[in-house]
C-alpha cells in the first residue's frame, strides 16, 4: 500500500469513528423535521386544507428547482407517483392546482426561511473554519434573465441597446455569503436599468447582517468612501480591490509609508450623493484613513491599518479567498439552474429565486455536517456531488431510514474532495461551439410571418 492509499484509509477510519459519535438523526431533524417545519408554520398565513398545502408546495417547489427538467408537469407527475406508491388517492395530472398553490406561497415566508437556514450555518461555524477566529463575509453581484413577458419587462427592463422583442428582462442580485460554509446570508434584488439597481445600493440593504469583528471581502465595485466609513462605524473590517477611478490616482509616494508599495492615505469626504439624506451625510467624518497596497498586479484598499498585525502577505492570501463567491454563485446559477428564472410575473420570479436560495442553503447544511464528520472544511467538498446524492436520496424515499443510513448518506457526501483554489484565474470563454443558427433580429411573431410567406432561408455554407 502506497502513501496516498494509507492516508485515504486513515481518513476513512477517522470519518467512521466520528460518524459513530455524531447525532446524525438530530441533524436531519434540523433539515427536514421539527425545527425548520416549525419555522415554516410560524410564517404560514391562515389556510385551509388543499391538495397541495403550503409545506408540501414549498417542498415540491424546491424539488422543481433541483430537478434537471424544471417543469411544473414533472413535479406534479412525481407527486402523483409518490401518492400511488404510498397507497393514497392520486390527484389530477393537470398543473393548475400546483401553480395556484405556488402563487399562494408568500415571498416573505420563503426568503425568511432561506435567511434563517443561512444564518444557522453562518453563526454555528466552528472556530477552525474561520480566519483568525473572525467570520469572513463575501459580497458580489450577479444577474439573471427572466421570462420575456410584459409584466417582467415592466419591472426588470432589458438593456436599451437591445431591440424590443429580442432581449429578456434582467434582474440584478447582490448576495452576502459566509466564506466558511458557503451559505447565502441574504440577497437584495433590483432592476439592472434605472435607479436603485446598482450593486452599491443593493449592498446597503444587506449591511445589517454584518456584526462587529466581521470581515467583508469584495471586488472593485464596492470600496467607496461612504461604505468604508459605514464599515468602520459598525466595527467591521473590509478588504477590496481598489476602484478603477481611484486606482489611476494612487501614488505610493504620498501618505505614510508602511513598506514597498504599501502606505496609509487620507481620503477627503466627497460631495453628497443623491441617494443620501443630508442628516446622514452630516454624520459622515470629513476624512477617512485607509491602507492601500499593491499585490499580484492589483491595488488593494483595506481598513486593516496595522502592518504588524496584518501584513501585506496575509491580506493578499486572504483576498484570494474572494474567488469562492464566484464559485458559489456559479453553483447557484449553473448547477442548480437559477441563471434563467422561468416564472412569468415579477412576484413569482422573486419567489422562484428565493426557493433556489433555500434549496442551496439546505444543501450547504448537509455539506457542513458531512465536513464535520470528515474533519474537513465545507469548501473541500463538492457541491454538485452533494446535490446529486441528495436528489437520489429524495427520489428513493430518503428521510425515513434509520441512523446508520443517514450516516452512510453523509459519508457519501464527504467522500470526493475538491482542491482549495485561492486566487484561481479562468478565461471567460467557451470551447464548445453553439449550433449554426443565426441570431434572432426581429420579434418572433414577425419572424414566423416571414417564414410563412417566404419559407426558411437557405443554409449558408
Amino acid at each position: 500500500m502506497n502513501c496516498s492509499q494509507s492516508d485515504a484509509a486513515r481518513q476513512q477510519r477517522l470519518v467512521h469513528s466520528r460518524a459513530e459519535q455524531t447525532d446524525v438523526s438530530g441533524f436531519f431533524d434540523v433539515l427536514t423535521g421539527p425545527r425548520l417545519l416549525q419555522e415554516v408554520e410560524e410564517l404560514l398565513p391562515a389556510h385551509r386544507e388543499r391538495v397541495f398545502p403550503p409545506t408540501e408546495t414549498l417542498a415540491l417547489f424546491m424539488a422543481q428547482a433541483l430537478s434537471a427538467d424544471g417543469s411544473c408537469q414533472q413535479v406534479v407527475n412525481d407527486a402523483i407517483v409518490q401518492r400511488i406508491v404510498a397507497g393514497r388517492p392520486r390527484n389530477s395530472s393537470r398543473t393548475a392546482a400546483y401553480c395556484k398553490a405556488r402563487m399562494r406561497l408568500q415571498e416573505t415566508m420563503i426568503s425568511t426561511l432561506a435567511c434563517r437556514v443561512g444564518g444557522m450555518l453562518g453563526e454555528d461555524a466552528v472556530d477552525w473554519w474561520r480566519w483568525r477566529g473572525r467570520r469572513i463575509r463575501l459580497v458580489d453581484g450577479t444577474t439573471m434573465t427572466l421570462a420575456d413577458t410584459e409584466a417582467n419587462q415592466a419591472e426588470y427592463p432589458q438593456p436599451a441597446s437591445q431591440r424590443q422583442g429580442l432581449g429578456f428582462p434582467i434582474l440584478r442580485a447582490v448576495a452576502l455569503l459566509c466564506l466558511s460554509s458557503g451559505a447565502v446570508l441574504d440577497t437584495a434584488t433590483g432592476p439592472c436599468k434605472g435607479k436603485g439597481g446598482d450593486e452599491q445600493t443593493l449592498l446597503r440593504a444587506l449591511l445589517d447582517h454584518l456584526a462587529p469583528d466581521d470581515v467583508l471581502l469584495g471586488d472593485a465595485f464596492f470600496p467607496t468612501y461612504f461604505l468604508l466609513c459605514e464599515l468602520q462605524r459598525r466595527g467591521v473590517d473590509g478588504l477590496f480591490e481598489q476602484h478603477g477611478a481611484r486606482k489611476r490616482s494612487t501614488d505610493f509616494r504620498r501618505g505614510k509609508r508602511l513598506g514597498p508599495r504599501d502606505h496609509l492615505i487620507v481620503w477627503d469626504k466627497p460631495k453628497k450623493p443623491d441617494w443620501m439624506a443630508q442628516a446622514e451625510y452630516d454624520q459622515v467624518p470629513q476624512t477617512l484613513t485607509v491602507r492601500e497596497f499593491r499585490a499580484a498586479n492589483k491595488i488593494m484598499v483595506t481598513t486593516f491599518l496595522c502592518p504588524k498585525q496584518t501584513s501585506k502577505a496575509v491580506l493578499k492570501a486572504l483576498y484570494k479567498q474572494r474567488w469562492n463567491v464566484e464559485l458559489d454563485l456559479r453553483n447557484i446559477k449553473t448547477t442548480l439552474g437559477m441563471e434563467r428564472l422561468r416564472c412569468k410575473t415579477p412576484a413569482m420570479a422573486l419567489k422562484e429565486l428565493w426557493v433556489y436560495l433555500l434549496a442551496y442553503n439546505l444543501i450547504r447544511l448537509l455539506m457542513a455536517q458531512a465536513a464535520l464528520l470528515a474533519d474537513q472544511i465545507p469548501r473541500q467538498l463538492s457541491f454538485k456531488h452533494a446535490v446529486q446524492v441528495w436528489v437520489c436520496w429524495q427520489q428513493r424515499g430518503g428521510g425515513h431510514e434509520d441512523a446508520s443510513s443517514l450516516h452512510a448518506l453523509l459519508l457519501l457526501i464527504a467522500e470526493p474532495r475538491v482542491g482549495l483554489r485561492p486566487g484561481r484565474i479562468e478565461p471567460r470563454v467557451r470551447k464548445r461551439r453553439p449550433k449554426q443558427y443565426p441570431l434572432m433580429t426581429k420579434p418572433r411573431a414577425a419572424a414566423r410571418e416571414d417564414v410563412r410567406l417566404h419559407g426558411h432561408p437557405k443554409k449558408q455554407r
